[in-house]
């Protein structure tokens, strides 16, 4: 049974930022979820943060990280992970290989979980659609954006519904 409240949980989503480990990347990572995301209440990375130490960041949030094919491996950050938020269960995985069928790949890593969001990234293209009753989610890339013609983060809102927006940032 899902709950919620008047005002919906707000949980920003980032992926493939592919940042070093500098004071610059720290100052971009804070300007993105101080002025294109807040306020939020949580913050999900769907992988290839390449520095752990970038988490750091975060502090202050609630902060749910999976491991992308760019990260080195990490304590507590793992490859595939699914958290309960307002009562709506989401997956999280980067992905791998060509973008094409990369959906399909990573649902079938959920296969025996019922997820109502999958959140991942690796081909940095955004997406926010629904098939079969699933939410499928990807943010993009604020840094990189390969074919696309624009950067992108993303935005989940919870209350009795999960939504999704992608949000361009340049």
């Amino acid at each position: 049974m899902n709950t919620f409240s008047a005002s919906p949980i707000r949980i920003g989503v980032l992926s493939d930022t592919h940042l070093p480990d500098s004071a610059d990347a720290q100052a971009f990572l804070l300007d993105l979820v101080e002025n294109i995301l807040d306020p939020v209440d949580m913050i999900l990375h769907a992988g290839d943060m390449v520095a752990p130490n970038l988490m750091a960041v975060f502090d202050g949030y609630p902060l749910h990280v999976v491991r992308g094919n760019m990260d080195p491996a990490t304590p507590g950050v793992p490859q595939k992970k699914i958290i309960n938020v307002g009562g709506f269960t989401i997956g999280m995985i980067h992905g791998w290989g060509p973008p094409d069928g990369i959906e399909e790949r990573a649902i079938a890593e959920f296969s025996s979980t019922s997820l109502d969001c999958l959140v991942y990234g690796h081909s940095h293209r955004p997406a926010c659609h629904r098939r079969d009753g699933v939410l499928f989610f990807n943010p993009g890339s604020a840094t990189d954006r390969r074919t696309n013609t624009y950067h992108s983060v993303g935005l989940l809102e919870i209350d009795d519904d999960i939504r999704g927006t992608i949000i361009r940032i340049d």
